[in-house]
């Protein structure tokens, strides 16, 4: 027997199909700012940070999409709980992509103020006229600041809609490039005035923040794949659900031991006796055989009944 598709509530369906458009539109816009930022980049090392940072950013929309399409696939032998956890692992490559693109951004960041590396920001003539790079620069990096700031704000309360902690951290991602794009005009502009530790500074600037974003979804990523607790969305803590499911089950079924865990968006709870952690060794003997016994831990008996009939 393999395990059916979970029921899912009309407007959670909605928020996910709508969540799903807007990743295919973040990579649009993201693959048009990676485009622009190539063709006027020069020398410059906040321009230069901005641009990695945003192909960077095409990882989380990418894998929410993937892992969107492997959640619907039924349950077959070979994958019997179906494809859920798919959602977990995409989560640790988007928190892994947010953590290098703080890590790239302070390396880089450290390494251009240690060596005194001055930016080269030329000029180009154009129609006749003598025009400094820095402009057109600065009209690049405002165009891709304005697409993340309006794509995260509208994905964060479906993150929270449909418990996708990979919509979130691309939310994060959002934030970092905008946040990044800010900086990079800053600094372009303090190179102008002949502050060259400006560009490298405005680029580092926010780095630790996105760095520590990226280094907490990753934690929780890594609880999440190895059965820990469920966290919050947007936190290392452990979700409120979890003592309420517990203190629920417990006054279903007396003093029990509950187990709750987290497989993508949806969590599962397991009751056992409180003083019986594993399957008894002679009840997996006889399951299993001698030679292999001792790795059948546990056997769940699933309640699938409405409230009406337990």
């Amino acid at each position: 027997m393999t395990e059916p598709a979970p029921n899912l509530p009309s407007d959670v369906q909605e928020a996910m199909r709508t969540a799903g458009r807007l990743a295919w539109i973040s990579l649009g816009f993201q693959l048009s700012i990676v485009t622009v930022l190539a063709l006027v980049m020069g020398g410059s090392q906040a321009l230069r940070t901005a641009w990695i940072e945003d192909m960077l950013s095409l990882l989380p929309p990418v894998a929410f999409l993937i892992a969107m399409k492997l959640e619907r696939k039924p349950a077959t032998r070979r994958f019997p709980f179906g494809f859920q956890r798919a959602n977990s692992l995409a989560f640790l490559i988007a928190a892994t992509a947010l953590t290098a693109m703080g890590a790239l951004m302070v390396y880089e960041s450290a390494m251009t103020l240690a060596k005194g590396e001055h930016p080269t920001i030329g000029s180009v003539r154009w129609f006749g006229q003598e025009v400094w790079l820095g402009w057109p620069m600065m009209a690049a990096l405002a165009y891709s600041v304005i697409p993340p700031v309006i794509l995260g704000r509208m994905k964060l309360p479906l993150a929270r809609k449909i418990a996708d902690k990979v919509l979130h951290t691309d939310a994060l991602m959002n934030k970092a490039d905008w946040q990044t794009g800010l900086a990079a005009i800053l600094g372009i502009g303090g190179v102008a005035f002949g502050l060259w530790w400006a560009d490298a500074v405005a680029a580092g600037f926010i780095a630790l923040s996105i760095l520590r974003d990226g280094v907490n979804a990753m934690r929780v990523a890594i609880v999440e794949l190895t059965d820990g607790a469920p966290r919050k969305l947007d936190s290392a803590e452990v979700d409120p659900l979890v003592d309420q499911i517990t203190e629920r089950l417990r006054r279903q079924h007396g003093d029990v031991a509950v187990q709750v865990r987290e497989t993508g968006r949806y969590m599962r709870a397991v009751v056992g006796p409180p003083d019986t952690p594993h399957l008894p060794e002679e009840h997996a003997r006889a399951l299993v055989g001698d030679d292999e016994g001792w790795r059948l831990i546990e056997v769940a008996i699933e309640d699938r009944r409405s409230r009406r009939d337990a």
